[in-house]
């Protein structure tokens, strides 16, 4: 294997195989595909308050090469679930035709959505008419002024008026996205996990990682899992769900009152950094310009977008994708003791920059 400007080509090394297939056994079958860099909000544990330099708008992916490589995913690759993500995919103008066109291709192919929901009121109803399944929002808390500290914008209510508007628009089971940062958010996780509940939506809290623009995140600094739980247990039940995991980065548990064995639903938790779960992790990402990377904190990245222009065939995207994907590592390198494990170095790239 060499490497060119950062971007690793393999040579010849890698066995034939069908499928996304890595050294270590595991098979990618869910796709996360960012639709854009570009965000509107400023949220500290992702972007500096200055933003960041963006892509030029000749270096993105365009709808139809979107198109192109979720079907080469599809119908050569075993891809079996698609989730579009940013920056915030909203921010892209023609979202909707993309969900259309991806619908029209793949009758049956689950697409979901991550968004902070800023403007989904009035785009909810139309992702839905195009084919989108469901959708994931963020929310970190219930308070305006807490929101405006965390995202650096005073848009509480226009994400409300989206997660509302998700919700009439049939685009459940919504989920719920949350990170906690301590001493300013985590003393509401109870109050989210409650209004969640009552709304029917699930919630999940996620673990800050280490992909901040500021390079601020410490592990003590952080909200873990285990301090999660503690904190919903002091109005709640929690045990865990008795559903297979699957593969799936949340850690699912049953929502009990205290003093009652009703059932009030599920919440996750998606335990990244203390309780890594990167033995079952199945996804692939694709970065707005087309890069694949083989996990959030990968430091090398293929590059399919300029197969894609040079006139390449699907059979050599594919086999460039799988190149890719067989050198994804064991583990992030985060599961050991302290936050300056040898074989963990954080990433240039932020969430934004890749797409979660």
């Amino acid at each position: 294997m060499t490497v060119q400007l950062g971007i690793p080509q393999v040579l010849g090394n890698r066995p034939r195989f069908e499928g996304l297939r890595d050294r270590y056994g595991r098979v990618a079958t869910d796709l996360r595909l960012s639709l854009t860099d570009k965000c509107n909000l400023r949220c500290s544990y992702c972007m500096p308050a200055e933003g960041l330099p963006w892509l030029v708008k000749d270096a993105v992916l365009t709808a139809a090469e979107i198109v192109r490589l979720v079907g080469i995913g599809v119908d050569s690759l075993g891809v079996r679930e698609l989730r579009l993500t940013g920056g915030e995919p909203l921010v892209r103008a023609d979202v909707v035709e993309i969900v259309a066109a991806l619908r029209a291709a793949h009758p049956e192919l689950p697409i979901a959505l991550t968004t902070n929901a800023v403007g989904l009121d009035r785009k909810a109803a139309p992702l839905k008419a195009a084919g989108l399944t469901r959708i994931n929002i963020s929310l970190d808390t219930l308070h305006p002024e807490t929101f405006a500290q965390l995202t650096r914008r005073p848009f509480f209510d226009r994400v409300l008026a989206g997660i509302e508007a998700a919700d009439a628009a049939g685009l459940g089971p919504i989920k719920i996205n949350s990170v906690l940062m301590r001493g300013i958010n985590d003393d509401g996780a109870a109050d989210l996990l409650a209004w969640c509940l009552e709304r029917g939506y699930e919630l999940r809290f996620i673990e800050q990682m280490p992909l901040d623009a500021d390079h601020g995140w410490t592990r003590e600094g952080m909200v873990t899992a285990a301090e999660v739980r503690e904190l919903l247990g002091e109005r709640f039940r929690l045990s865990p769900d008795p559903r297979a995991r699957d593969g799936a980065p949340a850690e699912r548990f049953e929502v009990r009152r205290q003093d009652t064995d009703e059932i009030l639903g599920t919440v996750g938790i998606i335990a990244s950094v203390t309780e890594p779960f990167c033995a079952d992790c199945k996804r692939t990402r694709l970065t707005a310009e087309g890069k694949v990377m083989s996990c959030l904190f990968s430091h090398e990245e293929v590059d399919l977008r300029e197969l894609l222009r040079s006139g390449a065939s699907d059979a050599e995207i594919a086999s460039r994708w799988q190149d890719a994907m067989w050198l994804k590592p064991r583990a992030h390198g985060m599961d050991h003791t302290g936050l300056g494990a040898a074989d963990f170095v954080q990433p240039d790239r932020t969430m934004s920059a890749i797409g979660g």
